[in-house]
């Protein structure tokens, strides 16, 4: 997409604010890039230089369908009140027979009033056209409905998930990633492991660690683990009204399934997400055991899935990999509580 041209008024007040920085006259400066951000706008400064940038990508109104440029961009139902059992969210980008296969099991194993929230993340045009029939279609089965959410640009992973579990209505929200195929019914047991309220995030694939810095999935046994794996991960709306949303600095998926676990159970949390950049944190200092209190479950189920190697995926990125890994550790290296299961 073509960076977008900044409206004249705003480029004045850019010039006007130069000035202001160069005159040394910082509260002026200051008001004015306040006045800028307002618009939707940001300055990057470059020595004397500056750039003006839109804070998040644009809405593109097509007439019939809204692209949203940010997950804050997307209408929130976060504040209506529950119905239904549950909401799962699926991404789609490149590979219509991905997401088909995936909605063919949830339609053919969820339960009654399962929403299904899809996010249309910048598709392929292959993806686009098969998004856009599914649109048009019922979902062929009783008690599921269907939404799709369409974005102007490709979200970060993070971001995408928002975007999708803004819209969903129902008081448990599942996450089904790209490439994930439910066998059976994978909801249901989530939808009951989360009736306890010890519970704060279930799923088919658990991950355990002992150190809170390398994470393996569990074995088929086990019941009670640290964390759970991305694959399909289920929790409460109302803790990711608490808790959330997720970190959007998480681009790429690795490691935001860990984190998120964590924030989930962490008992330190009972409104709002740890701040990574609060040096008062508990992430960032060592605390006596005994002081915390119990940290809520995360529980492995029952469920069969196949995990299918994505067609057409994005090679992995190293550097953003990384980075959400040090992410992870920054927020909770340090909190030996959370080895509790």
């Amino acid at each position: 997409m073509p960076r977008e041209t900044p409206p004249q008024e705003l480029v004045d007040l850019a010039d006007a604010r130069s000035a202001a920085r160069r005159a040394l006259d910082w509260e002026t400066a200051d008001r004015l890039k306040g006045e800028i951000e307002a618009a939707g706008w940001r300055v990057i400064d470059a020595a004397s230089l500056y750039t003006l940038e839109r804070a998040a990508p644009p809405d593109v109104d097509e007439g019939s369908r809204v692209r949203y440029g940010s997950s804050a961009s997307v209408p929130s139902r976060l504040e209506e009140s529950q119905t239904g059992t549950a909401t799962a969210v699926l991404l789609a980008e490149d590979d219509p027979e991905d997401l088909a296969r995936a909605i063919r099991a949830l339609v053919e194993h969820a339960p009654d009033g399962t929403q299904l929230v899809v996010v249309a993340n910048a598709p392929g045009d292959a993806q686009a056209a098969a998004l856009t029939d599914l649109e048009a279609a019922e979902p062929g089965a009783p008690g599921v409905a269907t939404e799709v959410v369409w974005t102007s640009v490709r979200l970060g992973a993070a971001a995408a998930w928002n975007a999708g579990i803004r819209r969903a209505i129902a008081p448990l929200v599942v996450l089904v990633a790209p490439g994930t195929e439910p066998r059976a019914d994978v909801i249901g047991p989530i939808v009951a492991a989360l009736e306890d309220d010890t519970v704060a995030v279930a799923g088919p694939v658990g991950l355990v660690t002992d150190d809170l810095r390398r994470y393996d999935e569990a074995g088929a046994d086990a019941t009670d683990v640290h964390a759970i794996g991305g694959a399909v991960i289920g929790f409460r709306r109302a803790d990711y009204v608490a808790r959330g949303p997720l970190d959007e600095h998480f681009v790429v998926a690795d490691s935001l399934d860990a984190w998120w676990s964590l924030v989930l159970r962490d008992p330190w949390l009972d409104d709002g997400e740890p701040d990574a950049d609060d040096p008062q944190d508990p992430a960032d200092v060592v605390v006596d055991l005994a002081d915390l209190p119990t940290p809520r479950r995360a529980v492995q189920v029952h469920a069969e899935i196949i995990r299918h190697e994505r067609t057409g995926a994005a090679p992995a990125n190293e550097r953003l990999a990384k980075k959400a890994r040090y992410r992870l550790l920054k927020y909770y290296a340090t909190r030996r509580d959370l080895l509790a299961r």
